[in-house]
């Protein structure tokens, strides 16, 4: 679980956005799917995930994608979110408690088996 966390938080603190600086927060947020949920299903917990975007005005940007490392440490998580905040405050209590991000919990609870979440301040 170590070497995933180090691998993750390298992954996320390499990421550019062209919003963020120095001092933002990032939420890096990776899922694992149950095997019983289909594609299809899958696709849309991403589609409703990735709308939270313009749902919720904190949130400065956000991306995701697939696992693609060779190094096969991912232990089945397969999806990674990376969303910015301008502070803690934005994060906890605008985008944690507002009902799109409630609502999409919802959505995704019957599918997902597993998730990993890291916060860090960006440092550049």
């Amino acid at each position: 679980m170590k070497k995933l966390f180090i691998a993750l938080f390298m992954l996320a603190s390499n990421f550019s956005f062209s919003q963020s600086k120095s001092g933002d927060l990032r939420h890096v947020v990776i899922f694992k799917f149950k095997e019983t949920s289909s594609k299809a299903s899958v696709d849309s917990v991403v589609n409703a995930f990735m709308s939270l975007a313009k749902k919720i005005p904190v949130v400065k940007s956000m991306e995701w994608g697939l696992n693609d490392s060779p190094e096969n440490f991912h232990q089945g998580f397969t999806h990674c979110f990376v969303l910015t905040f301008a502070n803690k405050k934005d994060r906890d209590e605008v985008y944690q408690k507002h009902p799109a991000h409630m609502e999409f919990q919802q959505i995704l609870k019957p599918h997902m088996e597993k998730v990993f979440v890291v916060d860090y301040m960006a440092q550049k």
